[in-house]
């Protein structure tokens, strides 16, 4: 048995610091699991006690006559070392510590925190500052939580993993109130030791899980998060995860276009789009897309079709879906004439929404309507409206619906339009996911939609290139564009000159106009100070050059190192690629709407490091700019595959320095026309 399984399904437990009063905090999770019909043993600690709750109590963990599996610690933080050592002496294989006033409580706080982990030796500790946790499926509460003084808690196939205990008891509240069901329930608390990533990757392999919902408040390890998402989401089960801080502005950059772009949230939404985490956008959101998920169905395509007897109800649930990105079409004809001959005065068949009037309120008239639609071709999804009428007759909706679920495996959803809890409740107990908000209804369609599996890495034969010349600090445009060529980056044909005769003389090489730049390693943003000059006649290089250095030694005090003579590049497709790190997620790659512009737009993808074929691609597919390389509006088509292989080479760049590769970007870079590849136009890179 693994530590994870003695804590989510132990066969014995040592209670330490057990009340023999059910009301306290300290007697509650006896209580709880002889309430729940816990199957396991259960060991008291309490010298104080000869017995409790009509167990043998022990006086500490020395005196049990076996190793229990879990140790649930509830005593105050000033005893719980001792408690933890004294559990992991006697070869417990895991303990969960519900006491508060450690690593979120300052200094002192920490300090115990660490001697806790060090007492704790092999075993390992769920907490401290946690509720505990719920395994649903077996009936195992391992809580002190008054959320669990209720007995009818629905079972199910979602599990919560939760770094708020406040937060996994508020769920499951609202869960158990409509009728959804959960499978397991953890609230990891301060993760001194456990966190979320090691019970996701657990649920993995839980036949009782489809679906895992997680309230995030930060990732400690992403690497192992990252593996143990891939494992669910392989295993063919879905992620909800709703992150907390969106407001936080995280690391900016102080030089480069891409710190300014990316903040902290960002890079999160990043990697969840990696992954194939759904996010969910409010807390609602994290109930409410589980639940349509537990279902098992999801949608071929967008096409949603509403069923409803109350009009003004249906015209908001269809606003909603529409806002969502989802269609709402008219029924095909074959489909309209099948409902058309069903022959109901009043009722409007042959539109979407589908106003069957007073249909729904005969039950065999409004199954036949619903097998009509459900047969239909036109529709990937229904929403069933309930009216008033249903209040007093929930099986009214709720059988018809029921016998629909037996004809297709399209996703069928209802929405409540009254304040009817217990309408909503009912259908989500028979298995139809119900809801009181037409936003949750259009969430939970679009997390219905087809999604790709989890973007996976593969071991990918890189160059080997020699960096060991490259210096540290800032380097200039020449310096920086060469660095980027090592590893396969295109760039453009460029001459470095130390003055304005030399830069005159290369550029009597280049075949008609070129672009002229100020070159120093102090100066990263050129322009701002006068420092390029586009189309000038290779005639009028010399003076351009004068010019261009009195303007910018007038404007700053910067060093320079020389001129830099440049082919012009014309009839490509303006990108930035960008290389930044956030210091919870790691490194990631950023691509935008490139130029002067950049920070205009707005419009940018991000990818954590590293990079697939599969994300290169999805980047492009993601921002709106994208639009321009496909030929938008009569331009020629832009060479995709060549900007996919530039992604991947400057990736391999920020793979390859990462740990010296403070910041690096190339802005802009050129996307010729298909099949003239692509070419980097300025790049700036900063190595530690």
């Amino acid at each position: 048995m693994t530590a994870i399984d003695a804590i989510l399904n132990p066969k014995s437990v040592a209670v330490v610091g057990a009340s023999n009063d059910p009301r306290k905090l300290t007697g509650r999770p006896i209580a709880h699991l002889q309430r729940q019909g816990y199957a396991g043993t259960i060991y008291p600690i309490n010298p104080r006690y000869e017995t409790i709750a009509g167990l043998k109590s022990y006086a500490c963990a020395a005196d049990l006559p076996e190793a229990p599996d879990l140790g649930l610690v509830l005593v105050g933080a000033g005893r719980v070392v001792e408690a933890v050592r004294d559990l992991s002496v006697r070869g417990t294989k895991a303990a969960v510590v519900l006491a508060s006033g450690f690593g979120e409580a300052g200094e002192e706080g920490r300090r115990r925190q660490a001697e806790l982990r060090e007492a704790a030796g092999g075993m390992r500790i769920l907490g401290p500052n946690t509720i505990g946790l719920v395994n649903l499926t077996d009936r195992i509460p391992l809580t002190a939580s008054g959320a669990m003084e209720t007995d009818d808690f629905p079972t199910g196939k979602i599990a919560l993993l939760s770094q708020s205990g406040g937060i996994l008891g508020s769920l499951l509240s609202r869960a158990v109130a409509r009728g959804i069901g959960f499978s397991k329930l953890v609230a990891t608390g301060n993760e001194a030791d456990l966190e979320v990533s090691d019970f996701l990757d657990a649920l993995a392999d839980d036949d009782n899980t489809s679906v895992v919902a997680i309230y995030l408040e930060t990732i400690r390890d992403v690497t192992k998060f990252r593996a143990a998402a891939t494992r669910v989401i392989t295993a063919g089960k879905t992620i909800v995860a709703y992150k907390v801080g969106r407001s936080e502005s995280g690391a900016r950059s102080a030089v480069s276009h891409t710190g300014a772009l990316a903040g902290a949230d960002e890079v999160y939404d990043a990697l969840f789009a990696q992954l194939g985490v759904i996010r969910a956008q409010t807390f609602a959101d994290l109930l409410d897309i589980p639940a349509a998920l537990s279902q098992g169905r999801r949608m071929a395509g967008n096409r949603v079709a509403i069923v409803t007897s109350t009009g003004g109800a249906a015209t908001v649930v269809a606003d909603n879906v529409g806002l969502s990105g989802l269609d709402i079409p008219v029924p095909d004809r074959e489909t309209a004439e099948k409902l058309l001959a069903l022959d109901l005065a009043e009722a409007s068949l042959d539109r979407n929404p589908i106003d069957v009037t007073l249909a729904g309120l005969r039950p065999d008239l409004f199954r036949s309507i619903l097998s009509i639609i459900t047969e239909s071709s036109s529709y990937d999804a229904i929403v069933i409206v309930v009216g008033s009428s249903s209040i007093a007759k929930p099986d009214l909706v709720a059988e018809p619906v029921l016998g629909s679920l037996d004809l297709t495996d399209k996703p069928i959803l209802a929405y409540v339009s009254p304040d009817a809890p217990n309408i909503v409740r009912h259908l989500n107990q028979r298995g139809i996911p119900a809801f009181a908000a037409p936003e949750s209804c259009a969430s939970a369609l679009r997390a219905l939609l087809p999604r790709r599996m989890s973007d996976v890495p593969q071991a990918r034969s890189h160059r080997n290139v020699d960096c060991s010349d490259i210096p540290s600090g800032a380097l200039n445009e020449a310096q920086a564009k060469t660095l980027c060529a090592r590893f396969g980056v295109p760039v453009t044909r460029e001459i470095a000159a130390e003055t304005a005769e030399a830069a005159a003389e290369a550029a009597r090489g280049f075949n008609g106009p070129v672009v002229v730049k100020i070159l120093s390693s102090e100066i990263l943003h050129k322009s701002e100070f006068g420092g390029v000059a586009l189309n000038v006649d290779p005639s009028d290089v010399h003076r351009v050059c004068m010019d261009m250095l009195a303007r910018v030694t007038s404007a700053t005090s910067a060093k320079v190192d020389g001129f830099l003579v440049q082919e012009q590049v014309v009839g490509g497709v303006e990108m930035i690629l960008g290389f930044n790190s956030d210091p919870q997620l790691g490194a990631y790659v950023l691509l935008g709407a490139g130029g002067v512009t950049t920070e205009l737009y707005q419009d940018v993808a991000i990818r954590l490091l590293p990079l697939t074929p599969d994300s290169a691609r999805s980047m492009i597919e993601e921002i709106r700019f994208g639009a321009l390389l496909k030929g938008y509006r009569g331009r020629p088509k832009a060479d995709i595959d060549a900007l996919v292989d530039t992604i991947l080479s400057f990736g391999e760049m920020a793979e390859t320095l990462n740990g010296r590769l403070k910041e690096a970007e190339i802005n802009p870079v050129f996307v010729l026309p298909e099949g003239q590849g692509t070419r980097a136009g300025d790049s700036l890179i900063v190595l530690d």
